[in-house]
């Protein structure tokens, strides 16, 4: 890297301030005028410098952000991992636990819906928790109410194919589309719509919404991994990777 040499009046005004002169509030109009022609010259001739203090501040916010998440995680960890209405896929019983808080309606958690299916299929040992997070309009809503209410009225195993067919419809989410979608999962889609609107569905979005503002989650997909949030869509190398080094 090149380095500008000082100007005769710079090298001469910073051999004749002390340390505590820097402070351009002490300076004289003239020095703090050769101070800053300075620095201004040494930044055009060497701009990586400018690149270097902005890597090295974003990776003290990462950092910052990874340490304020862990404590996020922790302190909700109850409604995190064990709200008692959530749906638990992959293995109950598995060694690690993969939170997704996802939107019908958003095209990255399509997008993560594969990969985490093949994560769950190729490892055996990972416990699933889906969290309905409907943030993209009404739509979202109404496609999260009628996922909601099939799991309260039919179960789980209805539920997962209901979350699946959802995660890969390509239109627009309607009643219409919906009962024609429970009936083709043999599901009674006047029960389920009837129960679409009341309180118990309301109260499960609403207390994930809740729980979403708690851990400062503003988009979706978002997962947490254990103790770690993982904010947006990952692929399937990255999130088996993740997992390994928890494990390890």
């Amino acid at each position: 890297m090149f380095f500008r040499p000082l100007t005769a009046a710079a090298l001469a005004l910073t051999i004749a301030l002390p340390a505590q002169a820097l402070d351009l509030s002490q300076m004289t109009d003239e020095e703090r005028q050769i101070f800053r022609e300075e620095v201004r010259s040494y930044l055009m001739d060497n701009p990586q410098v400018i690149m270097d203090a902005v890597q090295v501040l974003e990776q003290r916010q990462a950092q910052a952000q990874a340490q304020a998440d862990l404590s996020l995680v922790s302190d909700n960890a109850d409604e995190i991992f064990d709200d008692g209405f959530s749906f638990v896929g992959g293995n109950p019983d598995g060694d690690i636990t993969l939170v997704e808080f996802l939107d019908y309606r958003c095209g990255f958690c399509k997008r993560a819906h594969g990969e985490v299916a093949k994560l769950l299929e190729s490892d055996g040992n990972i416990r699933l928790i889906v969290k309905e997070f409907p943030i993209l309009g009404e739509q979202s809503v109404l496609a999260s109410r009628f996922a909601v209410a099939t799991k309260q009225i039919a179960g789980p195993d209805a539920y997962k194919g209901v979350n699946d067919a959802l995660m890969e419809m390509t239109g627009d989410v309607s009643m219409l589309t919906l009962r024609r979608m429970a009936t083709t999962f043999g599901l009674d889609a006047e029960a389920i719509e009837a129960h679409m609107d009341t309180e118990s569905v309301t109260d499960e979005i609403r207390r994930t919404r809740a729980l979403a503002q708690r851990l400062q989650i503003t988009g979706t997909p978002t997962f947490v991994l254990q103790d770690e949030l993982l904010r947006g869509f990952l692929p399937y190398d990255e999130m088996q990777a993740l997992i390994e080094e928890k494990r390890g």
